[in-house]
């Protein structure tokens, strides 16, 4: 079945150009030149990836973005930003993208950055044989094959990136990870040595499972190097 992609740009250039490439390489492609329009086709036809500029009349698209969420956990979200703003970034980030990208770019590094997310969504749909069901480490319990984390019994709201964030972290319980292990893990290439955005998902994680985040009881920072995951003492 052939994906559909919705992409959401004022820019009629820009979106002509991105439209061209994807369907050049087989995907099907929908148009939506500001934010109430894309929140209107989402609602109203399934897409399988969404590219999304920040940048949006009437609708920006960190609002769009908040309500592609509320109506799907999963679907890929790539955003646009024509600012080397991080606090754009972080934001579409911390509400659930899975990348962002600077204007301008090729439509080689478009296209491989597609590629990249597609290709470990569809590597995560996959069953695998050794995938543990249940983990359980403290007052943490994780489902890897339904993307579902609890604390205390009580569900644990993440975004996919913090899903998978964490469960590599625990995979690797009691050992030291780079910032740049994680970025090759978990967003599946190298992010330009950005480890910002690793820090920023650690914060989110910690503020969600820690009981105080000033003194983790799971997620350790080992400075000068990276990460580790850690149970609570007994």
């Amino acid at each position: 079945m052939t994906q559909k992609f919705l992409v959401v740009e004022d820019e009629e250039s820009i979106a002509t150009l991105i439209k061209y490439n994807l369907e050049q390489a087989g995907y099907e492609v929908e148009v939506a030149e500001d934010g109430e329009i894309a929140i209107d086709k989402f609602k109203n036809k399934p897409f399988d990836f969404v590219m999304l500029d920040i940048m949006l009349p009437k609708v920006d698209g960190i609002e769009v973005c908040r309500e592609i969420r509320q109506q799907s956990r999963h679907v890929p979200i790539l955003m646009l930003t024509a600012k080397d703003d991080e606090f754009d970034k972080v934001l579409g980030l911390e509400l659930g993208a899975d990348d962002y990208m600077t204007k301008p770019f090729s439509p080689r590094e478009l296209m491989a950055r597609v590629r990249a997310i597609l290709r470990r969504v569809s590597e995560d749909q996959q069953p695998k044989e050794e995938e543990i069901k249940k983990i359980e480490i403290g007052a943490l319990t994780i489902y890897p094959e339904n993307y579902e984390a609890y604390l205390n019994g009580e569900p644990i709201d993440l975004t996919p990136k913090e899903f998978e964030l964490l469960l590599y972290l625990v995979n690797g319980k009691g050992k030291v990870i780079t910032r740049d292990q994680l970025l090759n893990a978990v967003w599946n290439y190298e992010f330009v040595g950005d480890t910002r955005i690793v820090d920023v998902h650690i914060s989110h994680l910690r503020d969600k499972i820690e009981p105080n985040t000033k003194k983790p009881t799971y997620i350790k920072t080992v400075r000068g190097l990276g990460y580790k995951f850690e149970g609570p003492s007994a």
